[in-house]
Parts: C-alpha cells; sequence; structure tokens
C-alpha cells in the first residue's frame, strides 16, 4: 500500500532542473532514498523500494551518486578483519 504525499515547491525549482512534474517527483524520491541509506536508516532493499526501482537499479544509482554500497563503519570494517584472521 502506498501513501500519496503532497508538496509544494517553488516553480523555480521546475525551470532550473528542466524538468516536469513526474520528474520532479521520481528525482525527489531517488535522492531521499539515497540519503536515507547512506545514513543507514533503510536498507538497500528498502531504499530501491521507495525509489520504485529494482535493488540493482538502486545499486547502480548508488554510483551515480558517488556512494558506497558497503556501509562499513571503520571500526566495524576492523572487527571483520579480526574474525577473519582469528584475533
Amino acid at each position: 500500500m502506498n501513501i500519496d504525499i503532497q508538496l509544494q515547491l517553488p516553480e523555480s525549482i521546475f525551470s532550473t532542473l528542466h524538468k516536469g512534474k513526474d520528474e520532479i517527483a521520481t528525482l525527489l524520491k531517488l535522492c531521499t532514498a539515497v540519503k536515507l541509506y547512506e545514513l543507514q536508516q533503510l536498507s538497500q532493499e528498502r531504499a530501491a523500494e521507495l525509489a520504485d526501482m529494482t535493488r540493482t537499479e538502486f545499486l547502480l544509482a548508488l554510483r551515480d551518486f558517488k556512494i558506497s554500497p558497503y556501509q562499513y563503519s571503520f571500526d566495524d570494517a576492523k572487527q571483520e578483519v579480526k574474525a577473519i584472521i582469528g584475533r
């Protein structure tokens, strides 16, 4: 089930981006999904769902936004390396 949300945007956004209403809506959903994924508030699966994309399409979009699909902190990576080498 989807829930509709209404946004009021300045008209100048449409002319600046040279995009129509539907294109702006798609862009806003994608940008929101990417940012929430980057902030680790959504999984790849849920972010892809928000963006109306497959997971593969979302991973390609992350590349375009220069966002890593791997959400590890340095400490996470360190712990994983320790677990692998057994120390």
